[in-house]
């Protein structure tokens, strides 16, 4: 059966903080667990002990992420980001606190003329989530 999954390719200034990302991620969602890590050792052309592959699950949603010490002409952006529909006001409260907390604001948490509460912003890790509440 074909799968859409999210790949989360951690490079520039984001290299080295993949696992933490994913252990962050994991805390703020019910549901969710690291399913395995798999990290470069010696020898392999990337900086040992960092992430080679993971796949871990967001309330649900399964995701992979790898780490690139390599230079690449790109990085994170919010061209493509996260969608979050949340449930409760607590909810939507408490993941934009926590996902804006050493990011960048893109949107307020407020009231739109397409949302009750919305607010979209990139997380310290440069990942970008929107979050909608039903």
């Amino acid at each position: 059966m074909q799968k859409i999954i999210p790949f989360l390719m951690f490079v520039g200034k984001q290299h080295g903080k993949a696992e933490e990302a994913i252990y962050f991620y994991v805390s703020l969602f019910r549901n969710s667990k690291v399913v395995s890590i798999e990290r470069y050792g010696p020898g392999e052309g990337e900086t040992p002990g960092t992430v080679k592959h993971a796949v871990f699950i967001l309330n649900g949603q399964e995701f992979m992420a790898i780490e690139s010490g390599r230079e690449h002409p790109f990085t994170f952006t919010p061209a493509m980001s996260l969608f979050v529909q949340c449930e409760t006001e607590d909810e939507i409260d408490r993941l934009y606190r926590e996902l804006s907390t050493g990011g960048k604001v893109l949107m307020e948490l407020d009231t739109y003329p397409f949302s009750k509460k919305f607010g979209w912003t990139d997380d310290k890790f440069g990942v970008s989530w929107q979050l909608n509440l039903a």
